[in-house]
């Protein structure tokens, strides 16, 4: 099988944590997916829930404030778990999340 990448429009309906988003993923054609939840791909966020609370609140505010009710392109990517910017790069950059490989 081949292992290209698609690239698609969305548009981010709420983000959970700073490595967690939901998204409407445009098809094309007309075809939406609704409420498609995704992991950023190469990184991990402290979780907003317990310990990490403090940093997890403020590693989503950051990434909120960057792709919340926004319109994004996405590129799948086939892991273990299921071009403007890589919020991803830039998530770890800014010390809200850190490279991890799954």
């Amino acid at each position: 099988m081949n292992n290209k990448l698609y690239k698609y429009q969305a548009v981010v309906k709420s983000v959970y944590d700073g490595d967690t988003c939901t998204v409407d993923i445009d098809l094309g054609l007309g075809t939406w997916v609704h409420g498609e939840k995704l992991r950023l791909y190469r990184i991990n966020a402290p979780e907003v829930r317990g310990v990490e609370r403090s940093l997890g609140l403020k590693s989503r505010d950051f990434l909120r404030s960057k792709i919340d009710d926004r319109e994004i392109i996405i590129k799948t990517v086939k892991d273990k778990k299921g071009e403007w910017i890589n919020i991803n790069d830039l998530m770890v950059s800014e010390g809200f999340a850190v490279y991890k490989d799954y």
